[in-house]
């Protein structure tokens, strides 16, 4: 499995199913990202063209390559 820390930005995020998708050089064709791994006070969410700091792992999870570990708005 391979690992990584890297800057992305918010491609698309489904508020009502809770995730996401990333996009950073590191994690080409998108990282998929989870509520639960967003690191904020209160309701966890992004918006679209948000940037983040992302730790990913691989394999990833319902059809991408990456997987959020941490998200760091």
């Amino acid at each position: 499995m391979s690992t990584g820390t890297t800057t992305a930005t918010t491609r698309e995020w489904r508020e009502e199913e809770g995730w996401g998708v990333l996009d950073s050089p590191d994690t080409p064709g998108g990282c998929w990202a989870h509520f639960s791994a967003i690191e904020m006070p209160g309701y966890r969410a992004l918006t679209a063209g948000q940037r983040v700091r992302l730790d990913w792992e691989s394999p990833g999870q319902d059809g991408y390559a990456y997987r959020a570990v941490r998200v760091v708005p």
